[in-house]
C-alpha cells in the first residue's frame, strides 16, 4: 500500500499519520509498515532541542496505526475505529534519530466482540528499536 491507499484507510492525518508505506499485508492477521523519521517531524522542535530523538509514545503508537491497517481491511471492521485500551510490556531498546528508517511489524492476536490485542515490533537497520502489546477497542 502506498501513502495513498494509506489515507484511504486510516482516519489519521498530518502530523500524526506515522505510517509512510504498507510493504505486507495478511488481511486480519499481520502487516508490516515502513516510517521514514525525517528532522523535519513536528516533535523533534521540542524533543530534544539539539538532540531529537523520537518519543517512545510515537512509536507506540505507529505501531497501532499498523495494525489498524491490517484490521480495516476486514470488511466487517472497514468502518471501524480502533482506539488504545491498554499498552503491555512495551519496550524501547535503541533511540530514534532522524534519518532512521522504522520497519513496523504488528500481528494481531486475537479479537473478541470488538476487543483486540495485538504484539508489535519496531526495528531499524535490523536491530530492535521498540517491542511490546497493544490492546484496542473497536468504536
Amino acid at each position: 500500500m502506498d501513502i495513498k491507499d494509506i489515507l484511504e484507510t486510516l482516519p489519521h492525518r498530518y502530523p500524526f499519520l506515522l505510517v509512510d508505506k504498507i510493504i505486507e499485508l495478511e488481511e486480519g492477521k499481520k502487516a508490516i509498515g515502513i516510517k521514514n523519521v525525517t528532522i523535519n517531524e513536528p516533535f523533534f522542535q521540542g524533543h530534544f532541542p539539539g538532540n531529537p530523538i523520537m518519543p517512545g509514545v510515537l512509536m507506540v503508537e505507529a505501531m497501532a496505526q499498523v495494525g489498524l491497517v491490517a484490521l480495516k481491511t476486514m470488511d466487517e471492521y472497514k468502518d471501524k475505529l480502533g482506539v488504545f485500551t491498554g499498552i503491555d510490556k512495551v519496550r524501547f531498546k535503541k533511540q530514534v534519530v532522524p534519518g532512521d528508517v522504522l520497519n513496523i511489524e504488528v500481528e494481531l492476536v486475537k479479537i473478541r466482540r470488538g476487543i483486540g490485542v495485538a504484539e508489535g515490533c519496531i526495528t531499524a537497520d535490523g536491530e530492535l528499536v521498540c517491542k511490546g502489546n497493544i490492546m484496542f477497542a473497536l468504536v
